[in-house]
């Protein structure tokens, strides 16, 4: 069956919010997958000024890096959770694998987390609001804390029944949900099979462990949440949103999120395919998108058109 967007609006109903909290041994998991890929990013410069990131380093840990960024971006945001196109059985399939390799969480519970944040952003019940703790310095530090990284330790899970029944009722996607574990040990160790084979050596192995692996993720891991925390707090608004909404765009991100970072049109347009809709906003994943629509594996893409980008502008944009 094809996905379909929960309408947050219709979100109310007789289902709870959440459905508990983690389990002991997610948060053990969950320790382990944001600290060591960090310190492997910080770890990064040093590594690098001592000769220990070459060309086949750079090349797959840029394919990895793609393939899983656009999993998330194409993949888990725009198809899953906004149904902002329908796809192919292989191809539904194929992006939610890949969006799995970019080891932030089970497709399904992704999907929840994400729509409870459109129902209710940057209000209660928003999981990661950066204004959660008021808009002191002191309260916005802590809630751009929170809203990075720290919502994933202490949250009580969005109820998938209530935010996600479609994917529940999907036999593929309930399958790659439940082999996120070996999704991620792939990820973890393609690149050093990759490394090893193309180098033959267990250096290449090692080196491509850390940097196709370990760095990968972490900076993809980085970027994603950046959208969650600087994304609400820094940037241009030129897009009318629901009141109390605090999405904004910011430019310097957009390249590495895949055009994520524009997300002030996301909010006002959520089912958008292309969120970089401005001139000069560079949005890969909606070339992408365009791209699977042509060779026939994506259809009935939501386009934006001029006209709702025009209504939806709070100030109009001088013709080019």
């Amino acid at each position: 069956m094809s996905t379909s967007l929960l309408d947050p609006n219709n979100a109310a109903g007789p289902k709870p919010l959440t459905q508990g909290a983690q389990s002991p041994g997610i948060l053990v998991a969950l320790w382990a997958f944001v600290v060591i890929p960090f310190v492997a990013l910080i770890a990064a410069v040093p590594v690098a000024w001592g000769g220990w990131l070459s060309w086949t380093d750079v090349s797959i840990a840029l394919l990895w890096y793609v393939v899983s960024g656009l999993g998330i971006t194409v993949g888990y945001h725009r198809y899953f959770t906004h149904g902002s196109f329908k796809a192919k059985r292989w191809l539904r399939i194929a992006l939610a694998v890949s969006g799995s390799l970019a080891v932030q969480g089970e497709i399904i519970q992704w999907v929840a987390d994400h729509r409870r944040h459109h129902a209710f952003s940057d209000q209660e019940g928003d999981p990661h609001s950066p204004w959660r703790f008021g808009e002191s310095l002191g309260g916005l530090t802590r809630g751009m804390f929170h809203a990075h990284v720290g919502w994933l330790f202490g949250r009580e899970l969005s109820n998938r029944e209530r935010f996600a029944p479609d994917l529940l009722a999907d036999r593929d996607i309930r399958r790659v949900d439940r082999l996120f574990p070996l999704l991620v040990t792939v990820s973890v160790l393609g690149p050093a099979l990759m490394g090893g084979l193309l180098t033959w050596s267990w250096q290449g192995a090692l080196t491509a462990l850390f940097w196709g692996g370990l760095v990968r993720i972490a900076l993809l891991h980085h970027v994603t949440w950046s959208i969650n925390s600087v994304c609400h707090v820094y940037g241009e608004r030129p897009f009318a949103v629901r009141q109390g909404d605090r999405a904004s765009n910011f430019w310097p991100l957009a390249i590495l999120s895949f055009g994520e970072s524009w997300h002030n049109l996301h909010h006002a347009d959520p089912t958008s395919a292309r969120h970089g809709v401005l001139r000069g906003q560079v949005d890969i994943s909606a070339r992408v998108i365009w791209l699977l629509e042509k060779v026939g594996a994506a259809y009935n893409v939501r386009w934006p058109k001029p006209e709702r980008i025009a209504a939806k502008l709070v100030k109009p944009v001088a013709e080019p």
